[in-house]
C-alpha cells in the first residue's frame, strides 16, 4: 500500500475517487510543524535556525501518519505546488523522518489526468522553495515578535506590528490623510443641447477659441453662463465627423489578486471568503489551484474551450481560441497556471455546489471561456460641432457608439451604452436648442476597499497570492481599521497612532519600495541565487541596532492615547479621561490605580437610510463587534433582533 499525504481531508477525498485501491490517502491538516507561540523560536545567534515544535493540535494526526506510514512500502507528498505547500511536504519529511529524498508530487488542479500525469513523473522537495518560504516565515516572526513589544511600551499593550501589514495599514492611513487634506475645486461643465435632421443630440465644450477646454477650464458660474448665452446666439455647423471601428479585449483568465478584486466588486464577498470558497471549489476538483500569479493556460484548457465555443456558439466565437496571456504582474513566480475551471463543459448552470460557491463558480468559469472568445466590435463616432458665437468661437464634441459584434460579452455581460448620432458631414448645418451649465467640485481620492487595496498591494509588489486575504483580515481583527457603509476602509484612531508612530522611527518596515524589495529577495532564494540566512541577517542587523536605540529615544506619550472630558468621575470627582482599550475607546479616571472609575462611550448609530426586512418599524443601522467587526442590526433592538454581517441595502442589489 501507498501512502500519499496531502494539507486537507477533502483533498484526500476527491483524490480517493481517482486513485482507487492500492493508495491510502491522508491529509496533514496543513502544517504539523511550527514556530513556538509566545517565544521567539529562532536563534539568532546560530544565523537565525528555527526552533521548530509539533504545535499540540497537530501530535494527534502526526502520530498516526506515523503508524501509517512505517507500514507503507512508499510514502508520496502531495500538497500544494506552492512555497506553502513544498514547506509542508518538507516538514512532513522531517517529522516523519522519511528517507533522505522522499516522492513529490505537484499537480495543477485535482482531475484523474492531472494526477496520473504527476505520479508518472514524481520530483525530489525543493529545498530552495522550502528556504524561501523559511525566510519570509522567520522575518515576519523577528518584526512579530521584536516590534509588538515596543508598541506595548510607548503605545499601549495588546497592539502588533508585522513586515506587511504595517504597509497596508500605512497606505490606508495615507489616503485618509489625503482626504482629510483635501480641499475641493469648483468647476462648471457647458454642454449644448443641438438638433439636426430632426435628430437631438448634446455637445461638450472642448475648445474656446482654438484653446482647449480641460476640466478646470470653467471655474465659475458667471463664467460658464456668458459662454452658455454666447452658444445659445451663435452659428453651428459640423467641423469633423470621424467614424472608426473600436475593439474591447477580453480580459486575461484569473490569478488569485484579481479573482479577490472581483469577488469583492461583483459578489460582495471579503477577500477572505473568496479564498475559502475557492478552495472549496479546487478540493472538490472544480478549478485548479486557487493561489496563483501565472496567466498561463494549459494547452488541454484551451483546445476544451475552442470545442465548447465551436458546439454551443459557432465559428464566429471560436475562431480565435487559443488566446495565451502574458502577465503584468511583478510578482509571477509561483504556480504554473491561471485559475479555471477544470472541465470548461461543466458550465455554471451545470455545477452542483452550494449558492456562493457556484457564484464563484460561475465568475471563474465566464472569466476563462470570455478570454478564449473574439474581440468585440463598436462603430465609434465622433462629432465636433463648431459654433460661431458674438464673443467666441466654440467646439461642442458629441460621442457615440454602436455594437457590431459583441464577441466575447456574449459570455461576459458588462454594461455598454450604445449611443446613435445623426449621420452627419462636415459643414452640416446644426441648431442650438438650448445651453446648460452644470456645477461640479473636484472630488478626493476614494478610500480603499478590499479590491483596491489588493490591486494597489500587488502593482507595488508587496505580498504574496497567499497573503492577501490574511493582511486584510489582521488589520481589521487589530481594530486598527473599520469598514464603512460602504465597504471601505477607515482607519481608527489607534491604527493612525501606530502607523504614524512606525513611519516616524521605523521608516524601512513601512516603506512600499523597501517591502516590494523583500519580496524579490525571496524571490531570488527561491530560484537559488540567494542564501536565505544572509538574506535575513542583512535586514535584522540594522533593524535590531535602530529598534534598540528606539526604545532609549521614544518615550511614552499620554496625551497621544488619553483626551480629556467635562465628565466628572462618579467616585472622586476628577475630569475623566477618554483612553483606548483593546476593544475601542472608553472614559477612566484619571487617579488610576487609587480610583479605578471606567465609563462606556455610548455612540449614536449611524443609520444607511433602510427599513428593517424583519420588523418593517425600526431603521437598520451600522453596529460593530467588540473587536471591530461591523455588521448590520434593526435599530429597535432588543425588541427586534434582526442582525445581519452584510449590508441588507447592498444585498439586494447583489448579481445572482
Amino acid at each position: 500500500m501507498k501512502l500519499v499525504i496531502v494539507e486537507s481531508p477533502t483533498k484526500a477525498k476527491t483524490l480517493g475517487g481517482f486513485l482507487g485501491k492500492g493508495y491510502d490517502i491522508e491529509s496533514s491538516y496543513g502544517h504539523v510543524r511550527d514556530l513556538p507561540k509566545g517565544t521567539l523560536g529562532v536563534d539568532i545567534e546560530k544565523r537565525f535556525e528555527p526552533k521548530y515544535i509539533v504545535p499540540r493540535k497537530a501530535q494527534k494526526n502526526l502520530n498516526n501518519l506515523k503508524k501509517i506510514a512505517s507500514k507503507a512500502e512508499e510514502v508520496i507528498l502531495a500538497t500544494d505546488e506552492d512555497r506553502e505547500g513544498e514547506a509542508i511536504a518538507w516538514h512532513l519529511a522531517e517529522a516523519l523522518s522519511l528517507p533522505k529524498d522522499p516522492q513529490r508530487i505537484v499537480f495543477h488542479e485535482i482531475t484523474r489526468s492531472a494526477i496520473e500525469k504527476a505520479l508518472e513523473k514524481p520530483r525530489s522537495i525543493n529545498k530552495d522553495l522550502v528556504d524561501a518560504q523559511q525566510a519570509r516565515r522567520i522575518i515576519d516572526r523577528l518584526v512579530g515578535y521584536k516590534l509588538s513589544p515596543f508598541l506595548w511600551k510607548k503605545v499601549r499593550g495588546g497592539l502588533s506590528a508585522g513586515r506587511v501589514q504595517s504597509v497596508a495599514l500605512k497606505l490606508i492611513v495615507d489616503r485618509e490623510n489625503e482626504i482629510k487634506e483635501f480641499k475641493p475645486q469648483e468647476y462648471w461643465s457647458v454642454q449644448g443641447l443641438l438638433e439636426s435632421r430632426g435628430e437631438k443630440f448634446e455637445g461638450e465644450l472642448v475648445k474656446r477659441d482654438g484653446d482647449k477646454v480641460d476640466k478646470l477650464g470653467v471655474t465659475s458660474a458667471r463664467d460658464a453662463q456668458l459662454i452658455a448665452n454666447d452658444i445659445k446666439k451663435g452659428k453651428a455647423s459640423v467641423f469633423s465627423a470621424i467614424k472608426k471601428e473600436m475593439v474591447r479585449r477580453p480580459l486575461p483568465p484569473y490569478i488569485t489578486s484579481t479573482l479577490q478584486q472581483d469577488g469583492s466588486r461583483k459578489l460582495g464577498f471579503s477577500s477572505k471568503k473568496t479564498m475559502v470558497l475557492a478552495q472549496k471549489l479546487y478540493e472538490n476538483g472544480h478549478i485548479t489551484y486557487m493561489r496563483t500569479d501565472s496567466v498561463n493556460l494549459a494547452k488541454e484548457s484551451t483546445s476544451a474551450a475552442k470545442k465548447w465555443l465551436l458546439e454551443k456558439l459557432g465559428d464566429r466565437y471560436s475562431g480565435v481560441a487559443p488566446r495565451f496571456y502574458k502577465g503584468k504582474s511583478k510578482l509571477a513566480q509561483e504556480a504554473h497556471e491561471a485559475i479555471r475551471p477544470t472541465d470548461p463543459f461543466v458550465g455554471p448552470e451545470d455545477i452542483k455546489v452550494p449558492g456562493d460557491e457556484s457564484r464563484l463558480y460561475n465568475l471563474i468559469w465566464r472569466r476563462f471561456m470570455a478570454s478564449q472568445m473574439p474581440d468585440a466590435k463598436f462603430e465609434a463616432t465622433t462629432l465636433d460641432i463648431k459654433v460661431d458665437g458674438i464673443k467666441g468661437k466654440y467646439i461642442l464634441r458629441a460621442t457615440g457608439s454602436t455594437m457590431l459584434f459583441d464577441g466575447f460579452l456574449n459570455v461576459w455581460p458588462s454594461k455598454i451604452e450604445e449611443k446613435t448620432l445623426p449621420g452627419l458631414d462636415k459643414g452640416d448645418e446644426v441648431k442650438v436648442l438650448d445651453c446648460l451649465t452644470n456645477q461640479h467640485f473636484t472630488e478626493p481620492p476614494a478610500r480603499y476597499n478590499e479590491a483596491s487595496l489588493i490591486k494597489s498591494l500587488e502593482e507595488y509588489g508587496i505580498g504574496r497570492p497567499s497573503t492577501y486575504a490574511p493582511i486584510i483580515s489582521v488589520i481589521q481583527d487589530r481594530g486598527y481599521v473599520i469598514k464603512d457603509q460602504n465597504r471601505r476602509f477607515v482607519p481608527e484612531e489607534i491604527g493612525g497612532i501606530v502607523s504614524n508612530l512606525l513611519s516616524k522611527h521605523f521608516p524601512q518596515v513601512v516603506d512600499v519600495s523597501f517591502t516590494a524589495d523583500i519580496e524579490e529577495k525571496f524571490d531570488e532564494i527561491a530560484n537559488g541565487l540567494e542564501n536565505w540566512q544572509e538574506m535575513i541577517e542583512n535586514f535584522y542587523k540594522p533593524f535590531a541596532e535602530n529598534l534598540d536605540k528606539k526604545y532609549s529615544e521614544v518615550k511614552k506619550d499620554k496625551a497621544m492615547l488619553e483626551q480629556p472630558t467635562d465628565v466628572e468621575c462618579d467616585k472622586c470627582g476628577r475630569k475623566m479621561v477618554i483612553k483606548h482599550g483593546r476593544f475601542g475607546k472608553f472614559m477612566a479616571c484619571p487617579g488610576f490605580p487609587e480610583c479605578k472609575n471606567t465609563k462606556n462611550i455610548k455612540h449614536e448609530a449611524e443609520k444607511i437610510d433602510m427599513q428593517c426586512p424583519e420588523c418593517h418599524e425600526g431603521d437598520i443601522v451600522v453596529r460593530r463587534t467588540k473587536k471591530g467587526r461591523t455588521f448590520y442590526g434593526c435599530g429597535r433592538y432588543p425588541d427586534c433582533k434582526y442582525a445581519s454581517w452584510k449590508n441588507p441595502k447592498e444585498e439586494e442589489s447583489l448579481p445572482k
